[in-house]
């Protein structure tokens, strides 16, 4: 019999908010558990994003399995060429089902789940008044429902067709209360593929006030590498994530931040956790895969920043954890690895073929053996202003922003929060050399100068080039 599979997604979540994994504020008691079921990747990571809108492209290459620069334009669905990770388990026989954040394609979407619940198709809205759409066997999706309005000042409720309403509810409860009536209820002989992407714990950062009261300020840290100004333009420091708050960034301010950032992911958690009683409930737990991963990480404080539109690793790094039949338990692997990896984790887990249009490698080796290696170096971009690469001790970053031009470079272990560039120091210029050339073989490889954003930054850095050449 084939393994059932949950995937569980978040927004925003960067990879350092789980207790079980090193925090020791943030309080997430069912994620602790899962961890202590399974095997936690504590070096997942994106390659960056095209857009400041991270989540997207981030998406597409999960569902794709394809790399940075061989997804679809942002904004439009994922090719038809492209199959898809509920394509492959609907092909298989899976029962494919989905409730909460797509973000890729209204197309997309629907040919890759047999079912679903409400779905939120992207863009901004605030987690108590979010624009839902009901699951549509055409794949048409011409009208939002209805949905409560402003329910934290007037309390107006405006009720949404359906046998269920959302009177007063947050996103988070509306995804799990959807997963959770789809577990219920589900009597199928068919194992399922089960996709819940959140909303959270993404900005505005709102949630029921049991959560925000489980945190006090004052015993909130504030991260190392707190700056109270970024160091220098990098080209995005007046998008909308950099205005949540104001300039210089007050310790107080970030602290606040830090208390609803964490109280939301308390909620999620909290959320997570009915799922899993769920399962427990209707005897499905132990045959099935458990994923747990995070979209792209965020600032909130360090380096001056607030967003996600940058390489440092707040910004790159997500959580990941498997768990369930066939995963080593309460295990953690080093390993370098990408979110598009995860496509073809799952199709080997499931024993079904893995499509040829999937990039991802698949991470069966390395949850076989914690001491193996995936990805040696890894390549970075953000935009047309950021491109990085790093390796198991350094990682080098180049700019081009602004009509300026910059280069930092990082010594993981002596310096883990990224705060002593080394890149103008002699001693050092061979790493920088050596890097480069990285970078320039993996800029290549995986076809950076063809896309537009490649393009651009790429004729504003001829220098690099130039210097790998000598």
């Amino acid at each position: 019999m084939k393994p059932n599979i949950l995937f569980f997604f978040t927004d925003d979540q960067r990879y350092n908010t789980i207790h079980a994994l090193g925090n020791n504020t943030v309080k997430t008691p069912h994620l602790d558990e899962l961890v202590g079921r399974g095997t936690a990747f504590t070096h997942a990571h994106i390659p960056g994003g095209t857009c400041g809108a991270i989540c997207m492209p981030s998406r597409a290459m999960l569902h794709s399995g394809r790399t940075l620069f061989h997804i679809q334009k942002e904004g439009q669905d994922i090719p038809r060429e492209h199959t898809t990770m509920g394509e492959a388990f609907r092909a298989a026989g899976y029962n494919t089902f989905a409730t909460g954040k797509w973000h890729n394609g209204k197309d997309a979407f629907a040919r890759s789940f047999s079912s679903g619940d409400d779905i939120f198709f992207g863009g901004m809205n605030d987690h108590w008044n979010v624009p839902l759409f009901a699951y549509d066997t055409t794949g048409a999706y011409n009208g939002s429902l209805p949905q409560v309005r402003d329910w934290e000042h007037s309390n107006e409720v405006v009720m949404r067709s359906g046998d269920h309403v959302h009177a007063g509810q947050h996103s988070t409860d509306i995804f799990t209360d959807a997963a959770v009536r789809y577990l219920s209820s589900y009597n199928d002989a068919k194992p399922f593929f089960m996709y819940v992407p959140l909303m959270s714990p993404h900005d505005p950062r709102t949630m029921p006030a049991r959560f925000r009261e489980q945190y006090a300020v004052g015993d909130i840290p504030l991260p190392g590498n707190f700056l109270p100004e970024y160091r220098f333009d990098a080209g995005s420091l007046k998008i909308r994530d950099e205005k949540l708050a104001d300039y210089p960034r007050k310790p107080g301010d970030v602290q606040r931040h830090l208390l609803e950032y964490y109280a939301m992911i308390s909620h999620l958690d909290d959320g997570f956790g009915r799922i899993i009683d769920t399962l427990k409930r209707t005897g499905r737990y132990d045959s099935t895969i458990i994923v747990f991963a995070g979209d792209n990480g965020l600032a909130v404080g360090c380096h001056g920043l607030m967003g996600k539109q940058s390489l440092y690793e707040h910004s790159i790094r997500v959580p990941l954890i498997f768990a369930g039949p066939g995963i080593p338990e309460n295990e953690r692997r080093e390993a370098y690895v990408y979110l598009s990896d995860i496509f073809p984790t799952l199709c080997e887990a499931a024993g079904i073929d893995i499509p040829r249009s999937v990039e991802g490698v698949s991470l069966s080796h390395v949850l076989a053996d914690a001491q193996a290696q995936h990805h040696k170096v890894l390549y970075h971009a953000y935009a047309d202003t950021m491109r990085g690469v790093k390796n198991k001790q350094y990682k080098l970053i180049e700019y081009a922003a602004e009509g300026r031009i910059h280069t930092e470079l990082f010594d993981f272990i002596a310096d883990p929060d990224e705060m002593t560039d080394l890149a103008a120091d002699a001693a050092h210029a061979e790493t920088v050399r050596s890097l480069r050339r990285e970078m320039l073989i993996l800029r290549d490889r995986l076809d950076d100068k063809a896309h537009p954003t490649g393009k651009a930054f790429w004729s504003a850095r001829t220098d690099i080039d130039a210097a790998v050449a000598s």
